[in-house]
């Protein structure tokens, strides 16, 4: 061979290794949606009792993100079929202003996406055998298997659904936009609550809605301390709840609702204040019957004397304590506080800011 053709030659060898090499990136950049959506498929597979899936996965190299389009999470042997997570689109990238400080992190933002808990579909509490994986927080960290800094939801619905009482329980809150910081895959042993939560919502009856607090996720049962806010929803909008358990009908008012709820190790220690403001009863009904005409009068007696005043409140405020599968609500504190609410103190219209993560520490 001429040194003219092995010159060719060895220029032409030298170009098939970067080809090959191409080739090969070209050919896994096509595939790599794939891998992903089966690689998020079978970990949803793998939270005990549930079964899930996803409809696609878009890869931006670029920016080192992936989008995953309806994901979807069913109860196994539910009553329904109506998911528990229902999320049309989840972006998951890589925070590039935190790789520049030498931290590799992510950001999630979530659109429109659906919690839907139906009672009914919770009752199986039989213990799933799944040695897969111990709970679904492992599920969620091999899901994002590095720390999330920020984490957005946009226009979220989370529905709430008893199917089995008279009248229907439905109670939703629309309009979901939250930010949580710091959701670490790792724990801090100095930093028991490590991350942020801030939420705002519309419920039931146009109510506003906020929320806000610290929360440690990687906990099968999350440690939380958090303080809740309804204020200004029309009362006519829980007419099936308190149809349910008081027998009558809101024609007009409002009701507002405040809490301080903090969970550390399952045991939970808070309260919930209901507040009942210009409230006015549906008249009695020609077709009820003397019994249900005796009642409405009844609790319109018992409205009129127990509710402040000058506030034109029917408030109390309800303790809750107690391991979360046993949590007692204190009943002689909740007659008092009808009464301290109606003729001693009015009740504000606001958190008590009374409840800190300390105070839901079980005495040993």
């Amino acid at each position: 061979m001429s040194s003219k053709r092995k010159r060719r030659h060895l220029k032409k060898k030298r170009y098939i290794a970067p080809v090959i090499i191409l080739g090969a990136l070209i050919v896994f950049r096509l595939f790599l949606p794939l891998i992903v959506k089966n690689y998020v498929n079978k970990t949803l597979n793998n939270i005990p009792g549930y079964h899930g899936h996803v409809e696609d996965i878009d890869i931006a190299l670029w920016r080192g993100a992936y989008t995953i389009d309806s994901l979807v999470l069913i109860k196994e042997k539910a009553e329904t079929e109506t998911p528990l997570l229902d999320f049309p689109e989840t972006d998951i990238s890589i925070e590039w202003k935190s790789l520049l400080k030498g931290k590799v992190v992510s950001e999630i933002e979530m659109h429109s996406p659906k919690f839907n808990y139906i009672f009914e579909d919770q009752q199986d509490t039989t213990a799933v055998e799944n040695p897969k994986t111990e709970d679904w927080t492992k599920a969620l960290t091999d899901l994002v298997p590095i720390d999330i800094n920020h984490l957005q939801v946009y226009n979220g619905t989370a529905n709430f659904v008893q199917l089995s009482s008279d009248p229907q329980i439905d109670m939703f809150m629309q309009k979901v936009n939250l930010q949580a910081t710091n959701l670490s895959n790792v724990i801090n042993n100095e930093k028991p609550l490590p991350s942020n939560i801030q939420a705002t919502a519309v419920s039931i009856g146009g109510g506003n809605v906020k929320l806000h607090g610290n929360m440690n996720l990687l906990k099968e049962i999350p440690d939380m301390d958090i303080d809740f806010s309804l204020q200004k929803a029309r009362a006519t909008g829980i007419n099936d709840l308190i149809q349910r358990y008081a027998g009558v009908d809101f024609e007009s008012g409002t009701f507002e609702l405040y809490s301080e709820i903090a969970i550390n190790d399952a045991y939970l220690k808070g309260y919930i204040k209901p507040m009942f403001i210009n409230t006015k009863f549906i008249g009695k009904d020609e077709e009820g019957g003397l019994f249900k005409k005796l009642w409405e009068g009844f609790v319109g007696v018992f409205k009129f004397i127990l509710k402040n005043q000058g506030t034109d409140t029917l408030a109390t405020k309800v303790p809750l304590e107690g391991d979360l599968k046993n949590v007692k609500t204190g009943v002689l504190p909740t007659v008092f506080n009808i009464f301290e609410n109606a003729w001693i103190n009015a009740f504000k219209n606001s958190v008590n800011e009374e409840i800190n993560f300390e105070d839901a520490k079980q005495k040993k």
